[in-house]
């Protein structure tokens, strides 16, 4: 159906353009004078962590040791990558500081976590469902009790009491909320664990309606654009690689070298998943749900390797540091996919979220969303229907 644009939605797409040319630089997306969200709230595992674990385990953690961080901040921060993930580029195209994890108030003498510019809730190890869960089925989580509720419940904990409800809403409203990615440990333990696959697979939709009701409540908080990304091809993953390592290679896909069955697990949850969020935009037509297709961003860097710089596909840069304390480390992270064996490398995470941030791997991408989010009277649910 065919439109007008108005003057308003013109001048915003016109700066958004600026925007997207400088979105490697945080300094000069800055510059443009266009932000579309005040602050980043953030949920997740070790994909996502800025910090948070280091501050509430062992010091001598593999996330608070060299050469973690190496490339970017030249010190190990608690990221488990050489350098930046992908919370990072998207804060930083977008104009914002890298978050904060929300333990780093500890740092402070416990003085209250500055919320304007955003807050990181995502701990390394950390499951959607309870703890309590896996121990009922005799799965051990080596590295914390931290769930996605107890993410939920610092959040609400800090900054959305009842006595500060309204001040919530207010800042969770100009606040893009990322949900995950969450989940992926939940299938990890029970894999690494030999927990058979039929009864992982029965995990699923525990897990999935987890995810749901972590952002109904967010939404009943006042979150109105909220990013739910799926999980990986952990196929094409190294430490799978080596736990499931086989000889039939029709296990294995001709062109990526990743296992197939591994690889349609993933799928199957993130259909689970997109299935759930189909309904929750039913039930929530004015808030902006987003699915980020982690899945196929990733796929690609496996499937076209040289468009991104990359000549080691499945192997870990890093090789030893998730399990062991001695480890050999590439000459040239940027060259490689893999970081670690389950984690990504800097170069890695930049080409997923350039996909995320541009397109085809966010629907609507969010500079799409920051467009339409500059013309006035038009509803969430509007937005997802245009074709600009």
């Amino acid at each position: 159906m065919a439109f007008s644009i108005s003057p308003l939605l013109a001048n915003s797409a016109i700066i958004c353009v600026l925007l997207v040319l400088f979105a490697s630089h945080r300094d000069a997306a800055a510059a443009t004078g266009y932000n579309c969200y005040k602050s980043i709230i953030n949920f997740g595992d070790s994909l996502a962590d800025t910090g948070n674990f280091i501050r509430m385990s062992n010091p001598e953690n593999k996330g608070a040791t060299p050469p973690y961080g190496e490339t970017f901040f030249h010190r190990p921060t608690g990221r488990f990558s050489d350098g930046r993930l992908i919370i990072d580029f998207i804060a930083q195209s977008l104009g914002l500081p890298f978050l904060r994890p929300y333990l780093s108030a500890e740092d402070d003498g416990g003085e209250e976590i500055n919320f304007e510019k955003g807050v990181n809730f995502a701990v390394a190890g950390a499951t959607a469902l309870d703890i309590s869960f896996f121990e009922e089925r005799g799965i051990y989580n080596a590295m914390t009790n931290t769930s996605l509720g107890t993410q939920l419940d610092w959040f609400q904990e800090s900054f959305c009491t009842n006595t500060h409800s309204a001040d919530c809403k207010e800042k969770l409203q100009s606040s893009l909320v990322l949900m995950g990615e969450i989940g992926g440990n939940d299938y990890n333990y029970a894999f690494m664990q030999g927990i058979p696959r039929e009864e992982i697979s029965s995990f699923v939709p525990k897990i999935i309606s987890t995810i749901s009701s972590a952002i109904t409540k967010l939404i009943e908080f006042g979150a109105q654009s909220v990013v739910v990304p799926g999980n990986f091809p952990i196929g094409c993953l190294p430490l799978y690689l080596f736990f499931f390592k086989g000889s039939n290679q029709s296990e294995y896909d001709s062109k990526t070298g990743c296992i197939n069955w591994l690889n349609e697990f993933s799928m199957y949850h993130n259909e689970q998943l997109k299935r759930e969020l189909s309904r929750l935009r039913e039930l929530h037509p004015n808030t902006t749900i987003i699915y980020a297709d982690y899945y196929n961003a990733a796929l690609d860097l496996y499937i076209s390797p040289s468009n991104y710089g990359f000549n080691n596909t499945l192997s870990a840069c890093c090789e030893g540091c998730m399990l062991s304390k001695s480890s050999t480390v590439c000459d040239d992270p940027s060259s490689f996919v893999n970081w670690d064996g389950i984690h990504f490398t800097e170069a890695a995470y930049e080409a997923i979220a350039q996909g995320l941030l541009h397109g085809p791997y966010t629907s609507p991408n969010v500079y799409e969303f920051c467009i339409l989010k500059g013309s006035r009277g038009q509803t969430s649910s509007d937005h997802l229907r245009m074709n600009i």
